[in-house]
Formats: C-alpha cells, sequence, structure tokens
C-alpha cells in the first residue's frame, strides 16, 4: 500500500513570504489528518535557520509521522555557468535538508523554459547538472525525483522539461539508482498532454507521486499557456480543487501503478480552500488506495 503525504498548497504565501503562519502551526494542523507524513518546502521561511531542520523533524515525528519527499526548485536550463554552478549548490544543499529531516526523495527539475533556448541547449544542459548531483545524492541514501512540472509558484516562465516527449527525453538521459520520476497528472494536462500516456511511458521509472486536481476558472488550456508564459507566478487561470472533482482518473492511474508494483509516497497538492478540503481530498484517496492495493 502507497503511503500519502500533505503539501501546504494553501499556506504557501503564509509559511515562505510573510511568515504570517509558523512551520509548527502546519505541523499540529496536518498532524491530525488520516496522513503517514508531511511533504516538506526547502523555501519555507523557517528553514533558513538550519537549527530549525532537527526541531521540525522531531516534531513530526512525535506525531508518528516522517518527512519523506522534500519539494524545491533548480533552475538548470539558465544559460549562463555561473548560475548553474550555484543552482547546483543550492540542490546540493537540499539533498543535505532532505537527510537531516530524515527523509528519502528530493525534487529536481528541468528549469525555466526560457526566449531563444533550443531543445538540445536545454537537454543538455539540465542533464548535466543533475548528474552533478547524484554523487552526493548516493552517499547520502537520498533519490532525485524529476516530475514533469508545470511551473514553480515563483518562476517567470514554465518548466523547460513541461511537454511529454520533452520530460522523457530528459528521463531517458538519466539512468542511476537514484534517479526516478515524480508523477503529477495535472500538470500533463497544463501540457496539453494526456496524463495517462505520460504515466504508461515512464511507469517502470516512477517511484513517488504528486496528487492534485486542477480546473481552469475561465478560458481553455491553450489560453493558459499563451498568457502565462513569460509572467511571475503561478497561472491565474488555473485553480487547484478538491482531489476527485477535477480533470484527474484516479482509478485508471492508480489501476496502472498497482498493476506494476509502486508502493512509494503519493503526496497530496490541494486543499487551496482549506484544511476540511484538504481532509476530503485525504478520505477520497485512501478509499481510491485501499481498492487497488489490496
Amino acid at each position: 500500500m502507497p503511503k500519502l503525504a500533505v503539501f501546504p498548497k494553501a499556506y504557501m504565501q503564509a509559511l515562505c513570504k510573510d511568515g504570517t503562519m509558523k512551520v509548527s502551526q502546519w505541523i499540529d494542523l496536518a498532524c491530525n489528518l488520516d496522513i503517514d507524513g508531511l511533504e516538506w518546502y526547502a523555501g519555507f521561511l523557517e528553514m533558513e535557520d538550519r537549527r530549525n531542520w532537527e526541531l521540525f523533524r522531531k516534531q513530526v515525528e512525535n506525531y508518528g509521522k516522517v518527512i519523506p519527499m522534500l519539494c524545491c526548485s533548480p533552475d538548470f536550463t539558465h544559460p549562463d555557468a555561473e548560475f548553474r554552478k550555484n543552482e547546483i549548490q543550492k540542490q546540493h544543499h537540499w539533498i543535505t535538508m532532505t537527510h537531516e529531516l530524515g527523509g528519502s526523495y528530493c525534487r529536481v527539475l528541468s528549469g525555466q523554459r526560457r526566449p531563444g533556448l533550443s531543445l538540445e541547449q536545454g537537454l543538455d544542459l539540465a542533464t548535466d547538472c543533475i548528474n552533478q548531483c547524484l554523487p552526493l545524492a548516493e552517499e547520502l541514501g537520498i533519490t532525485l525525483i524529476l516530475e514533469n512540472h508545470y511551473k514553480d509558484d515563483f518562476w517567470e516562465y514554465p518548466e523547460f522539461a513541461q511537454k511529454l516527449d520533452v520530460f522523457c527525453e530528459l528521463v531517458d538521459r538519466v539512468h542511476h539508482p537514484n534517479f526516478g520520476v515524480n508523477y503529477d497528472p495535472s500538470n500533463a494536462f497544463l501540457a496539453g498532454d494526456d496524463p495517462l500516456e505520460l504515466l504508461k511511458r515512464v511507469l517502470d521509472r516512477v517511484v513517488s507521486m504528486h496528487a492534485s486536481d486542477r480546473y481552469l476558472i475561465k478560458g481553455t488550456i491553450e489560453d493558459l499557456r499563451n498568457d502565462e508564459n513569460g509572467s511571475v507566478g503561478y497561472a491565474k487561470r488555473l485553480r487547484h480543487g478538491e482531489i476527485g472533482k477535477g480533470l484527474n482518473d484516479y482509478d485508471a492511474i492508480f489501476k496502472l501503478l498497482s498493476g506494476v508494483g509502486f508502493n512509494g509516497w503519493v503526496s497530496i497538492e490541494d486543499g487551496v480552500d482549506g484544511i476540511d478540503q484538504l481532509e476530503r481530498s485525504v478520505h477520497f484517496l485512501r478509499t481510491k488506495m485501499k481498492r487497488y492495493w489490496q
């Protein structure tokens, strides 16, 4: 049976920008849910003080939960070598953070899809940077998980490897026991791709998953791609919603994953309308998981 985690999607501004919510408050709130762990975010304001890492780990473990995975956003496709070197150093820091939090999985990304960046150049840069991060990951027992990502909350341009074919090409270029895929079905819709087709393409490489459901507030997916390219922040047309009420077919997704023996972490990235919504998403996924994993 996969294990279930939650991510504070509704509280990112409060935890990462204005400090109106403390990490300990989020821990207390989340650990009352029927979950096994809390997905962490490297950008929590209080994570800047390294002394807090052990304190937060202990607080979570006192609830009988763990911190299995760290969400972070390295930008490996910048044309400047010094910029990329700095991003690699940041990724090394996040790998160490994951280890000290007691986690096993640390996210990596390709980087931003900047104007003028060719397909081959972007693939080469991202592959090289990921490969430079793998020795430390192996040393500390951390698996780097590449997500089919849309766009970091604080990025200007969408993900370079957003499209299915580009993402799969990047995955195919990296083969290492400490590397795998973090599958996010919702992000495939934003790329104009079929999330089930993507899952089938990378099924043997998936080691973790983001569970979410999304819907467009207005317009179409094509409108989203046109007007979000080059704007800072997350999509204005897009909204995270309660799992089971959006675009994703979780029966089909879980049938595929259970069929290959997937037994990793599923982390919920919803609940933007409050803890009650997140609790309903937890219940929905627990029910589905019991159906497909006996």
